[in-house]
């Protein structure tokens, strides 16, 4: 009754009236039971009302703290019921269920150390407590999982912290710091929309959380969406000033754009070697920008064809493709590439890959015109027996085709070994069929476009026309 009375009226001088305390007793244990009958019934919003009026009549008792912390817990506002478990526990150091809440609120906040101190309290009032023990139990496992977690992300392994962060959440389900470096590691980890998701849930309870405003802009910013991005790290700093990780991905947002753009307008100019500095610098300035830095290397790859470095720009659109599997514009490059060195199996591979992805008419064309390539490529190139260029004149294919027959004439030969002669023979016989073929326009167009030459006759072996051609040339000159 002394405590009631105190409360209610702190400076008064004279004894309190035994009946006016007993009233005011039985008003706060009233509100007390109307509470627990609330709390019974899962009524936790009309709970909370009712054990605070309780508190209001008697603000130095523990019990009614106690009461109204498991209620907040329920509602899930744990930072409200840690500090209705600490108070109830300042009033009564001997109150079990009190050091219990206040640990399972440290618990549920990411506070494994402070969790297992409140354990311990309980394990010393009742050592035989089992749930204390398991609680115990479990916090030691959230300071475990954590610490993992930190060493993982040091390692940049950001499969293994999801996973721990996952594990920790289990009993700590309001932590943010927890759902934050999770959704952190899901942005390194290209799940975007998850991420978002998680700081999406931080940001409706908390508008100025910096971290989630910078967890948000990272989302945006791994998307390519700079402009955006920026203006969430601007908003984070101004809500936390230090925030370091905002300032650096800030100032890495803004160069890498800067590079960008500058890359683009050598280009544009065609300044095709100050382009490809320049996206080579860009790709510098952050390697876990995977979107961005995908097209980057297509960029300077585009420049790096420009300059005749075909191999490296199949390079760079390989690492592209690796960044990103979805990146048709990488695949074009690549088959483009390829095409320019003959490697049209490889070409075919690319093209059939952007056709299955999205099927234009442009995309088929493509498609047709390196599977013609292929077959093309894998029949004797008679302009490469004469050693002349596709685009060689009627004039160009004769000095080659004389200049080749007596190279390879078997007269040459005859004091050769039996091998030699046979080979020779046999390239002076590709020379005939390669002079038969592009001597005659129709035979080179058909063959030009890839069609069967021998479905139609197409050649003899170099033929008696051959043979008498050339004697008649050779004749003609000697």
């Amino acid at each position: 009754p002394e405590l009631i009375y105190s409360s209610v009226h702190p400076t008064a001088a004279v004894g309190p009236c035994l009946s006016c305390l007993f009233y005011l007793y039985r008003q706060a244990e009233g509100f007390k039971e109307q509470g627990n009958a609330y709390y019974s019934k899962k009524d936790y919003s009309e709970a909370f009302n009712y054990y605070t009026k309780a508190i209001d009549v008697c603000p130095k008792n523990a019990s009614y703290y106690g009461n109204r912390a498991a209620t907040l817990m329920m509602l899930c506002r744990f930072r409200e019921a840690l500090e209705d478990s600490q108070q109830a526990v300042r009033l009564d150091d001997c109150f079990m269920k009190g050091h219990l809440r206040e640990g399972k609120c440290h618990l549920s906040l990411g506070n494994g150390m402070a969790a297992s101190r409140c354990f311990l309290k309980v394990l010393e009032l009742d050592p035989s407590n089992r749930e204390a023990q398991q609680e115990k139990k479990n916090a030691a496992a959230l300071l475990e999982y954590e610490q993992m977690a930190d060493f993982a992300f040091e390692k940049q392994d950001f499969r293994k912290v999801v996973y721990c962060m996952d594990r920790a959440l289990a009993s700590a389900s309001a932590c943010h710091r927890f759902k934050i470096l999770k959704a952190e590691c899901l942005a390194l980890l290209g799940r975007y929309p998850e991420a978002q998701s998680v700081a999406s849930d931080i940001l409706r309870m908390d508008s100025t959380n910096a971290d989630a405003l910078y967890v948000r802009g990272l989302c945006l910013y791994y998307e390519d969406c700079i402009d955006k991005a920026v203006q969430f790290f601007v908003q984070a700093l101004r809500m936390a000033p230090d925030h370091e990780k905002a300032r650096l991905a800030c100032r890495n947002a803004k160069a890498l754009k800067a590079k960008k753009e500058e890359g683009n307008k050598a280009f544009k100019n065609n300044n095709f070697e100050a382009a490809y500095l320049l996206y080579t610098d860009a790709l510098m300035i952050d390697p876990n920008n995977i979107k961005t830095n995908a097209k980057l290397y297509c960029n300077r790859a585009t420049a790096g064809a420009k300059l005749k470095k075909v191999n490296k720009a199949i390079e760079d659109c390989s690492n592209a493709i690796k960044l990103d599997d979805t990146y048709i514009k990488a695949y074009l490059r690549r088959a483009q590439c390829y095409m320019d060195t003959e490697q049209y199996e490889e070409a075919v591979r690319d093209y059939e890959k952007v056709y299955q992805t999205e099927k234009t008419s442009d995309h088929k064309h493509l498609l047709k015109k390196a599977q013609l390539e292929l077959k093309k490529s894998k029949r004797k190139d008679y302009y490469k027996v004469l050693g002349v260029g596709k685009n060689a004149t009627e004039d160009e294919i004769k000095k080659a085709y004389r200049k080749r027959a007596l190279m390879h004439h078997p007269d040459r030969h005859s004091a050769a070994t039996p091998e030699v002669q046979k080979e020779e023979e046999k390239k002076f016989k590709e020379v005939g069929e390669a002079f038969t073929i592009l001597s005659d326009p129709k035979k080179k167009i058909r063959y030009d476009n890839g069609h069967d030459l021998e479905d139609d006759g197409g050649f003899d072996g170099g033929g008696d026309a051959f043979i008498y051609f050339f004697y008649q040339d050779w004749q003609a000159h000697h």
